[in-house]
């Protein structure tokens, strides 16, 4: 792949002094169209050999454009909060919103590489990493991203020569570090893996372009042509609609399914709550004050018909925790800003620390849920959440997340008496709105919904504990024992 940036490319003066200013124009017209129209974002990932000219191009970019628009990530060494958090947590935080430009100088692409390079991982742990990159810059390609990648390659001979030239001059000898001279020996590995690399994650939805880093000029003429012209076709042709050529999901022609075979008559009588609550309340308090338990953390989520009991049940859990060590986040209609980012984005960035609990009330799963029912996304947008989800809680889980997912299910006939007792109860009348009348008119495509939904993502690394939710005595309890079961297992 790096034949054709070792022949030795070439710009005289003359040629970048006259098309210099002619691209950096349309550069920013392109991006104050990108700004006004807020389509899409834009991440330009910018990687290669030491000595290449990454850095020198990342400001040129930063010069020829509006820097107020563009965000670039120096992505150094993870520091001790970025540790506590799944690997990507600091990539997912560091995304532009549409209408913006962000530039990672390092990316996920680095790690991977390097530590294949030194000897600290296998050729099987570097293709897992390539799978993971691939479907996650899918998932960004699919959400509307434009990726751009650069590769800046130099050969080994000019590797060396650069370096020394850099070393020799006062300006510029910072940038030489013993960690360069380091991997300049180890050259042709480098070489062997970031080549191995970059075919198998060079898509049609995110290509790799290398480009030749001797000589500045050539540099950053290739670099801003490719962006420009990037910017202009995707923000000058419509992007066509996704159509999906999958069979339709159809209801068991038996009319089984894992929510009607649940035995919502199941009860605890008062007393019988009452010793449970306080036995496995203590017992969840001690799990979380567990030495063991400040080297993991618990991300719990609750999903559920409306009015059966999400709330009741999530105050039962905090009920038993330290209040410094959870964080409950509610999940509503998404922000300006949330609609901005990938659908993800906003649950990414709440992942807890080490020693920390966050309990979301409704999660991602309204992708699935609420947004292919009301059609406010396509089908194919909700089609792929399946397989994008898992990844995520598969990252999750790798990271030693605890991670249990609540599904609180009652039945239509309940859920009618509870409205009613809602409407009737001034201290309750505020938890009822005029949306939650709505849904029920969608009660049948909610239980498909949610069969599926439990079919395609309850996994072995993460599965669904469904609850039968019609006494809440016994919900609430089922929540908590559970929640010490997948704690204690854990630890």
């Amino acid at each position: 792949m790096f034949e054709s940036a070792e022949l030795g490319h070439k710009i005289d003066k003359e040629t970048y002094d006259r098309e210099e200013p002619i691209v950096r124009e349309h550069l920013l017209d392109a991006q104050f169209d990108l700004a006004e129209s807020k389509a899409f974002q834009v991440i330009i990932l910018i990687g290669g050999v030491d000595g290449a000219g990454k850095g020198e191009t990342v400001n040129t970019l930063n010069a020829w454009m509006d820097p107020r628009q563009i965000r670039t990530n120096a992505m150094g060494d993870p520091t001790d909060e970025e540790r506590e958090r799944p690997p990507m947590w600091r990539f997912w935080r560091a995304l532009p919103p549409r209408g913006r430009i962000g530039i990672f100088f390092g990316s996920w692409y680095t790690a991977p590489i390097v530590d294949r390079v030194v000897g600290k991982t296998r050729d099987a742990d570097l293709d897992k990493s390539i799978e993971e990159i691939n479907r996650f810059e899918r998932m960004l390609a699919d959400e509307g991203a434009l990726i751009l990648k650069f590769w800046f390659h130099l050969s080994k001979k000019r590797q060396k020569v650069r370096l020394k030239k850099l070393e020799k001059d006062p300006t510029t000898r910072w940038r030489v570090t013993p960690t360069d001279w380091e991997r300049f020996k180890m050259y042709d590995t480098f070489r062997e893996i970031s080549e191995r690399t970059l075919r198998q994650t060079s898509k049609a939805n995110a290509p790799w372009v290398v480009v030749e880093g001797e000589d500045e000029r050539y540099r950053n003429l290739t670099v801003g042509r490719l962006i420009l012209q990037a910017l202009r076709r995707r923000l000058d042709e419509p992007t066509a609609v996704a159509s999906v050529k999958a069979p339709t999901v159809l209801p068991a022609i038996d009319s089984l399914n894992v929510l009607n075979t649940l035995d919502l008559t199941q009860r605890l009588d008062r007393e019988e709550y009452r010793q449970m609550l306080e036995e496995y309340q203590g017992k969840l308090n001690l799990l979380t004050r567990h030495p063991k338990f400040r080297g993991l953390s618990v991300v719990t989520l609750f999903e559920g018909n409306d009015a059966a009991g999400k709330g009741g049940a999530i105050r039962r859990v905090t009920g038993a925790i330290d209040a410094r060590y959870y964080q409950v986040i509610p999940v509503a209609a998404p922000t300006d800003e949330e609609l901005a980012q990938p659908y993800l984005w906003r649950f990414w960035r709440n992942l807890p620390r080490l020693g920390h609990i966050a309990i979301f009330d409704r999660s991602w799963y309204g992708r699935v849920l609420v947004e292919r029912i009301h059609c406010l996304c396509q089908e194919a947008d909700w089609l792929r959440a399946y397989s994008e989800i898992n990844d995520f809680e598969e990252e999750m889980t790798r990271h030693r997340i605890v991670l249990s997912k609540f599904w609180l299910a009652i039945s239509k006939d309940e859920q009618e008496r509870r409205f009613n007792e809602r409407e009737a109860t001034d201290f309750k009348r505020f938890k009822l709105t005029p949306e939650d009348w709505r849904n029920r008119e969608h009660w049948d495509d909610y239980v498909t919904s949610v069969c599926d939904m439990v079919d395609r993502t309850s996994t072995e690394i993460a599965p669904w504990t469904l609850v039968e939710a019609n006494d809440k005595y016994f919900a609430r309890i089922k929540v908590l024992r559970t929640l010490c079961e997948r704690i204690e297992a854990a630890l």
